[in-house]
């Protein structure tokens, strides 16, 4: 092309391409970035100083300045959210506040109260635990009418005025070591009608807390199981529980009362210690719960104790009263001691009157190849004539001489299943 073509087709091209990109894609790509790089898009064009200020997303995180400058981000942080407060126009419907190192909190109340009256539906406020002096949020937390997803994490939630009703929009609620009245929290979850998915993560606990929530669909719970009382969840379909590593275990505790009102459960995780605690506090555990749940298709147990008879035995009357179950997964903890003896509650005659009707697959994880492992392999092979799938995967200390021989004894054990295939990993 000759230099004078070529300098008609420069003259073609705008001198200022990203002035006319449209709002909206504007908009999806500086959504896209954290908001220190956002916020520097500024000096790209004239028309583009001021557009981080429309945007509708915001995230407030550590990667706003260089934490390794300074152990205390407060003094710049103040600064940031001036300039939030006095730049930004029109609606935020989605903010994240989450600092870590944060001393204390400079206008934190004023930036709440302006998300309250700028559509905020989805808030998340994680703010670094300090013990003994936790934020206090403000009321206008309260008028927060819109949202739709709220987070806080240590954070010290007030009673609310006469006139708060609840969230009427609200279908998600995280609330993770925070300071709240105990009658506050039970009509906080009941009056949220919408409410689909529920976390709590709760240390300590002196009170029980009343779940009464008829959309609720999934709940995690972190803490004292005791705690807790099941009530009105028709349409629950995922019970996560992990209990504290230092619960007591003093007490007694009545299984069947906590399981019967989840009648629709379809999935159910446990961690050790919640089915350690079942198996303690629960007094004597019999062969299964005087009801069958046959809405539970996944199980996930983490971290069982082979080694002990009390964890095994609770643990296998929950999986008798799930007849319907179609997915096993179970994280082992077992150090393949020979000094402790097989447990017969393994071994395929106990389960005379149990077959797996509906098993399809099986995951067990962290295994060493000790006796007790070898029994419960066999014993869900012997017992699971629809079985598809069987996945063992080795700790990542077993050594080739073992998985040699573990690999043997696996090709031994009869399976009810002729489609069952075993894989070893």
């Amino acid at each position: 092309m000759s230099p004078s073509g070529q300098k008609r087709a420069c003259q073609s091209v705008p001198v200022d391409i990203l002035s006319i990109l449209p709002d909206k894609a504007i908009d999806n790509i500086l959504m896209r970035l954290p908001l220190r790089e956002a916020v520097r898009t500024s000096i790209l064009a004239k028309t583009w100083r001021y557009i981080w200020c429309r945007l509708p997303q915001l995230e407030l995180d550590e990667s706003l300045w260089n934490l390794s400058q300074s152990s205390d981000p407060t003094p710049r942080f103040k600064d940031i959210v001036y300039h939030f407060l006095t730049l930004h126009e029109g609606p935020v419907t989605k903010f994240t506040f989450s600092i870590p190192n944060l001393k204390s909190y400079p206008k934190l109340d004023n930036l709440i109260y302006f998300l309250s009256r700028n559509d905020i539906q989805h808030l998340v406020l994680e703010l670094p635990p300090v013990p003994g002096d936790r934020y206090k949020l403000p009321s206008s937390i309260f008028t927060c009418l819109q949202l739709r997803n709220l987070t806080l994490e240590s954070c010290l939630i007030p009673l609310p005025p006469s006139a708060f009703k609840g969230f009427d929009k609200l279908i998600s609620l995280e609330l993770s070591y925070v300071k709240i009245p105990s009658k506050f929290l039970k009509s906080l979850i009941s009056s949220c009608p919408l409410l689909d998915k529920l976390v709590l993560r709760i240390a300590e606990s002196s009170y029980v807390i009343e779940i009464n929530a008829p959309m609720l669909k999934s709940f995690h719970f972190f803490g004292d199981i005791r705690c807790i009382c099941l009530k009105t969840i028709p349409r629950l379909s995922k019970l996560s529980l992990w209990c504290c590593e230092y619960l007591e275990r003093s007490g007694k505790f009545d299984i069947a009362k906590f399981f019967e009102p989840i009648s629709g459960l379809d999935d159910l995780h446990l961690d050790n210690h919640c089915v350690e605690f079942l198996a303690r506090a629960g007094g004597a555990v019999s062969k299964r719960l005087p009801f069958d749940l046959n809405c539970v298709k996944h199980l996930y147990l983490h971290c069982s104790y082979l080694g002990k008879l009390d964890i095994i035995s609770c643990a296998f009357c929950l999986i008798r009263s799930f007849p319907c179950l179609q997915y096993m997964e179970i994280q082992v903890v077992d150090y393949n001691d020979n000094n402790i003896p097989a447990l017969e509650c393994l071994e395929v005659e106990a389960f005379s009157d149990v077959i797996f009707d509906h098993l399809r697959e099986v995951k067990l994880r962290n295994t060493v190849g000790s006796k007790r492992e070898m029994q419960l392999i066999k014993l869900l092979l012997a017992k699971s004539p629809v079985l598809v799938k069987m996945v063992i995967e080795a700790s990542w200390f077993v050594k080739t001489s073992a998985t040699i021989k573990i690999l043997k004894e696996l090709t031994k054990f009869q399976r009810a299943s002729p489609k069952a295939e075993v894989v070893y990993r």
